[in-house]
């Protein structure tokens, strides 16, 4: 497993301009309508090289964009990994330590390890369970087509729905088995809460990445009715939907695909999907569809997601 150089068409920008924001938490931006409505996060680099969600984020902000009715928060999470992208190296600006996609439980956010990803996260806590609506902006490291996940609650596949864009959706109904992602913490990740959705945009560096955060990002506002309804039509393409069984984490640096992978193949029954040192990872259903395929063999991370489509 290599780590071949992707094609950048967009790449890391100066963020020192967005650091004061005005909540007091650096990168965290406020807006508030003055008129009753619902909060919305919208939350941009959980990893630090997934670019596409900087593009949406700024975007908001450099052109204005403020919510007609409710409140608008705007954050930039892991601005620390980001700020570490090495264009040699752009795998490698995800995560300094922790991943801060999976510490969003009190186990993590109140225990005594510490990490920058730590650091930030508990300076985002209030930030997050304050948002009554959460859209996380992410990317994937393959050129894949792009897709939701969301825990399975009703209002998330709901609102996934009418937004209209991706068509895939992959559903948690036991969640992320291997850590607590920001868009399950607190109430989020109860029948109690408001929608929490992950996008998946594509490949960390392509134009069109960047381009669908940007739509969807205005497609979640004016969801919600903190801006007006977007005019380009959605994509209205029937969706397919795939249910999260099972999530492998690498145990040895031998970890191997069978056959080289990018996400969305498919497995019988049973089938031989990798090998990791004398540990098999085979088909746990029939059409097994996997997702997130790990790029290089990195122990303790998250190996892929098997899943099974729901229709």
């Amino acid at each position: 497993m290599t780590e071949s150089l992707p094609l950048f068409e967009v790449l890391p920008r100066d963020l020192s301009a967005y650091r004061e924001g005005n909540t007091g938490i650096d990168y965290v931006h406020r807006f508030e309508s003055g008129r009753p409505g619902p909060h919305v996060l919208v939350n941009a680099l959980t990893h630090g090289n997934e670019i596409c969600g900087m593009v949406a984020a700024t975007h908001l902000l450099d052109r204005g964009i403020r919510p007609q009715a409710g409140t608008l928060t705007v954050s930039f999470a892991n601005v620390a990994a980001y700020e570490s992208f090495d264009r040699a190296q752009p795998f490698a600006s995800r995560q300094l330590v922790h991943n801060l996609n999976r510490i969003w439980s009190p186990e993590w956010l109140d225990g005594s390890q510490d990490s920058p990803e730590l650091r930030r996260a508990r300076e985002l806590r209030p930030v997050v369970s304050a948002a009554d609506h959460i859209l996380d902006i992410h990317s994937t490291s393959h050129a894949v087509a792009p897709f939701w996940v969301y825990p399975g609650f009703a209002r998330n596949g709901a609102a996934a729905l009418a937004i209209g864009q991706p068509d895939i959706h992959l559903v948690m109904p036991k969640g992320m088995t291997t850590g607590a992602p920001l868009i399950q913490h607190g109430a989020h990740g109860t029948e109690s809460g408001g929608v929490a959705l992950v996008v998946e945009c594509g490949q960390h560096f392509a134009q069109s990445a960047a381009d669908l955060a940007t739509d969807v990002t205005l497609r979640f506002l004016a969801h919600f009715g903190l801006i007006a309804p977007v005019d380009s039509p959605g994509n209205v393409s029937k969706p397919r939907r795939f249910e999260l069984l099972v999530t492998p984490v690498i145990r040895t640096e031998s970890f191997r695909f069978v056959r080289p992978v990018v996400g969305g193949e498919t497995f019988a029954m049973g089938e031989l999907i990798a090998t990791d040192g004398p540990d098999e990872i085979r088909a746990v259903c029939e059409d097994c569809t996997i997702f997130m395929p790990a790029r290089a063999a990195i122990v303790g991370r998250e190996a892929v997601y098997l899943t099974r489509p729901l229709e």
